[in-house]
């Protein structure tokens, strides 16, 4: 069973999350509260996953995930968010959210995305995505993502391009005919070479440098044959 926590100021919100993912006969809401409980809320409850309000009065988003990655056995987080909060997204994925969802998200995806977070993969919502890049390439400009691939060795830059297309772990590993183990020394190599960035950051790298596009394509190819 995936727990869940919702932090989000507004009750009608939490309770339209609540409700959403208590359809899904994996997934358990385990709390809810606003931004000034997330913490000790977490440490009570340890959910697998927070959906985190990334704008909030009393204490804002940031501040919650700068505590929830200061935890012990942190969660994956992802920040919930609007059209208007592009100027948080940078400071969010530097500060090691593990995906981005608008707040309108379709039921069915924000229930993938859930599991995909507790897999330990990562979630960029379309709307979103483009301004996460932007923000995030603005802060990062001095090395280009086609520079910062070409350290990485072949099954590496695969590896990438997987996670760049949100697989988590156990499906990277069924995609290569690899142990779960051995993707996951993979994952880890990659993130410590693109300069210890989290699975977000590195899905970016990877859309940037091509490699998602290209995976696509190879997809595509074998399964035209």
């Amino acid at each position: 069973m995936i727990r869940v926590a919702v932090v989000d100021d507004e009750q009608l919100v939490r309770s339209g999350l609540r409700m959403i993912l208590g359809t899904a006969p994996d997934i358990e809401v385990v709390a809810d509260c606003g931004g000034g409980e997330a913490v000790d809320t977490v440490l009570r409850c340890a959910p697998d996953v927070v959906l985190l309000d990334i704008r909030m009065p009393d204490v804002d988003g940031l501040t919650v995930l700068r505590g929830l990655r200061g935890l012990a056995h942190p969660p994956a987080v992802a920040m919930l968010t609007t059209f208007d909060a592009d100027e948080y997204l940078a400071a969010a994925l530097r500060g090691g959210a593990a995906g981005f969802l608008l707040k309108d998200t379709d039921p069915e995806q924000l229930v993938r995305a859930v599991r995909t977070l507790a897999a330990g993969g990562s979630v960029l919502d379309p709307g979103v995505t483009r301004a996460v890049i932007g923000g995030y390439l603005a802060a990062e400009a001095e090395t280009t993502a086609a520079e910062a691939v070409r350290a990485l060795t072949p099954r590496e830059r695969e590896v990438l391009s997987l996670v760049g297309a949100g697989l988590a772990n156990p499906q990277i590993a069924e995609r290569m005919g690899l142990a779960p183990s051995t993707v996951k020394d993979h994952v880890r190599a990659v993130l410590g070479k693109l300069g210890g960035i989290n699975r977000v950051q590195a899905a970016i790298v990877a859309d940037r440098a091509g490699l998602v596009a290209s995976q696509r394509a190879s997809r595509g190819e074998r399964s035209g044959r």
